[in-house]
């Protein structure tokens, strides 16, 4: 005999429990699974262990999307307002960060324990260590097989996230059952992720890591941030670089402005004018990291001599050097370290009120399995949150 439930809903995180949850408290009998021992692994380990679980400010323009109009209806009917009121309901206390940023004070266990909480409803039943198998369409629904168990559901939930983060169990899984159903996918790759330099850069610019700058950065579609660079033993990472890796493709190159928050030319034709003895080595060293400049030097990217010996044109480019570095990554570090994935599920093959697939009823994606990803900073959680609330509306 099948076990029969309302709702399936595969994958135990972020945007599975929340769909759990919101399924329940509508009365309908919910069964979530995951391959996992326990739920919410990526949310334990996000943001250093605290969460960084929405930003103040979200809008459909803080995901990379094809269809840039598609987060705007989950996003209106659940906003980061309505997860802060949760938050505030379970007592976590949070802390703001920059750009808006929220963290939890404490540590994001919390956060767990409060998806928990909302699924701890009589109709809500958890299943771990369970692979899922044969899955196939009813005249009711689907059926499918959970360990050895044979299950049967009105409405199925795909919550199974992307390709990133591997260690903590990541797989193809929500892709292949698009597939299977004949949904079209976005071609996936990873996304918020540290940038490989080619042999000769990564060489130059080992001896800087752990320096961190803060720059503006600008990919070759016109996307820009303002945010921390930092140089690593591979090559560059910092908020900026995870945010710029999004907009940029092999073979692009990334422009980089070291000094965002002062003019180079002005700064060297005063110091020129009030010590023209001192060298440019000294004068840069007192805007930047010294051991930045060394390696710029040791490159032969600048000479170094006294200030008094350039001349206008000369200053002008170092002007352009300093303010509009550019430099094409060798590659990215793939999703070993990638926080999110970029790519997936097709939005255009769902509806964007509910979640369903628009060709085959009863069947829902929500959070990272589809193509929306968000900006570093608390977005892709309330993606999470958004979809797997209004999917669990209507699923």
């Amino acid at each position: 005999m099948a076990n029969k439930f309302d709702v399936v809903i595969i994958g135990a995180g972020a945007a599975g429990l929340m769909c759990a949850a919101e399924a329940g408290k509508r009365g309908r009998s919910v069964l979530v699974v995951d391959h996992a021992k326990k739920p919410g692994r990526k949310i334990l380990i996000s943001g250093g262990g605290r969460c960084n679980f929405t930003n103040y400010d979200v809008t459909a323009s803080n995901f990379v999307c094809r269809n840039p109009h598609f987060a705007k209806s989950a996003l209106s009917q659940y906003s980061q307002w309505d997860f802060i009121a949760m938050i505030a309901k379970h007592n976590i206390a949070y802390e703001e960060r920059s750009h808006g940023q929220l963290f939890c004070e404490d540590s994001a266990k919390e956060i767990v324990q409060m998806l928990q909480a909302e699924c701890d409803l009589p109709t809500v039943e958890q299943r771990y260590r369970c692979d899922v198998h044969d899955i196939t369409k009813t005249d009711s629904g689907f059926s499918l097989k959970l360990n050895t168990d044979k299950v049967e559901c009105e409405s199925l939930v795909i919550a199974t996230g992307g390709l990133s983060m591997p260690k903590l169990g990541a797989t193809p899984f929500g892709y292949q059952v698009a597939e299977q159903f004949g949904l079209k996918m976005v071609p996936t790759t990873a996304g918020l992720v540290p940038f490989t330099l080619h042999k000769e850069e990564k060489e130059a610019f080992a001896e800087l890591s752990g320096i961190a700058v803060p720059v503006t950065i600008e990919a070759e579609d016109g996307t820009y941030f303002k945010e921390s660079l930092l140089f690593t033993h591979r090559g560059l990472s910092g908020p900026v670089i995870l945010q710029i890796s999004s907009y940029w493709t092999p073979g692009q190159k990334v422009t980089i402005n070291l000094l965002p928050d002062v003019s180079l030319s002005d700064t060297l034709n005063t110091m020129r004018a009030s010590n023209p003895n001192q060298s440019l080595k000294t004068a840069l060293s007192r805007l930047l990291p010294k051991r930045l400049v060394e390696v710029l030097i040791d490159r032969g990217d600048i000479t170094d001599k006294p200030l008094k010996q350039y001349n206008e044109k000369e200053v002008a480019s170092l002007d352009t050097y300093f303010h509009s570095w550019s430099i094409a990554p060798n590659g990215t570090e793939g999703y070993r370290t990638a926080e999110v994935t970029l790519g997936g599920v097709d939005t255009n093959e769902l509806s964007s009120k509910t979640m369903e697939a628009k060709q085959v009823p009863s069947l829902y994606f929500v959070g990272e399995v589809m193509d929306v990803s968000g900006w570093l900073g608390g977005y892709n959680f309330q993606w999470a949150w958004s979809s797997g609330y209004v999917a669990g509306q209507y699923a």
